[in-house]
Order: C-alpha cells, then sequence, then structure tokens
C-alpha cells in the first residue's frame, strides 16, 4: 500500500513539474513589443552596417542569428504580424550577404504566413529577382496545371 501511495504521489510531483516546464517554455517564447522593437532595431542596425559596406563582426553575426531562432520560435507558438517586417529585413541581410538558402527561407515566410501584409509581394519580388520561380497556391475548387513550380 505504501508503494501505491508513494507512487502516485511521485507521479504527482513529475506532473507538476512538466506542467510548470510547459507553461514557462511559451511564456518565455512569447516575445514582447519591446522584444520586437528590440530587434527591429538590431536588424536596422545591421542593414546599415551592410550599406555601409562595413564588415559584420562575429558578435553581429550571432545577434542575426539570435533573432532568426526567436523569429522561428515565436513563429511556432502563434503567428504574429508583427514579424512580418523582421522576416522581410532578415531576408534582405541574407540576400545581400549573399546567404541565398536563409534570404529564401525569410522571404518564403513572409509569403506563406503573411501573404495580407505589403510586405508579400515585395518578397515575391525578391525571390523572383534572385531566379525562384513562385507559385500561388491555388484557391479550393480552382482547377487546371499551373506552370509555375513552388519553392
Amino acid at each position: 500500500m505504501k508503494k501505491i501511495i508513494l507512487s502516485i504521489i511521485t507521479l504527482f510531483f513529475l506532473l507538476t513539474a512538466i506542467s510548470l516546464d510547459v507553461s514557462a517554455a511559451k511564456k518565455s517564447a512569447k516575445l514582447s513589443k519591446e522584444d520586437i522593437a528590440q530587434m527591429s532595431d538590431s536588424i536596422d542596425n545591421l542593414t546599415k552596417k551592410i550599406y555601409g559596406r562595413a564588415l559584420l563582426s562575429p558578435q553581429d553575426n550571432e545577434e542575426l542569428i539570435g533573432i532568426k531562432i526567436k523569429l522561428d520560435n515565436q513563429m511556432l507558438m502563434a503567428v504574429n504580424p508583427a514579424l512580418a517586417p523582421l522576416y522581410f529585413k532578415a531576408g534582405n541581410i541574407y540576400r545581400l550577404r549573399g546567404m541565398k538558402n536563409e534570404a529564401i527561407e525569410c522571404y518564403q515566410t513572409v509569403l506563406e504566413n503573411f501573404s495580407d501584409t505589403a510586405l508579400a509581394p515585395k518578397s515575391r519580388a525578391a525571390l523572383e529577382s534572385m531566379g525562384v520561380q513562385v507559385s500561388t497556391p491555388k484557391t479550393e475548387g480552382e482547377e487546371g496545371n499551373s506552370d509555375d513550380e513552388g519553392i
């Protein structure tokens, strides 16, 4: 009987610990307006360096990677329209640095998740200027073959 009670108590504590970890992770993954503003400022500063023909330091690279990871983590939780400009600007930085795959990923994220923003056509144009063929997703009931190939 003691083993059963001990097992139940242990299971209870284990489940409580897991639920606290999950709720803490959700809270920490949610970006505040201040976090978004800070990331936007950082991306703007990196863009200024690139346009000024300055080399990015290892710290700058780390900052850009950190921003991209935060953006991707937030997108796993919920789509937030405030992230569209950050993805677009990050795509521009990656494109200007010759990091084509990363730029494509950022622009594609804008197209797929923020298609109703003004940045979607700009992302499409950027992808096309990079030589990537972009197809328009078919709506329900639409039939026929498309000549465009997806990414």
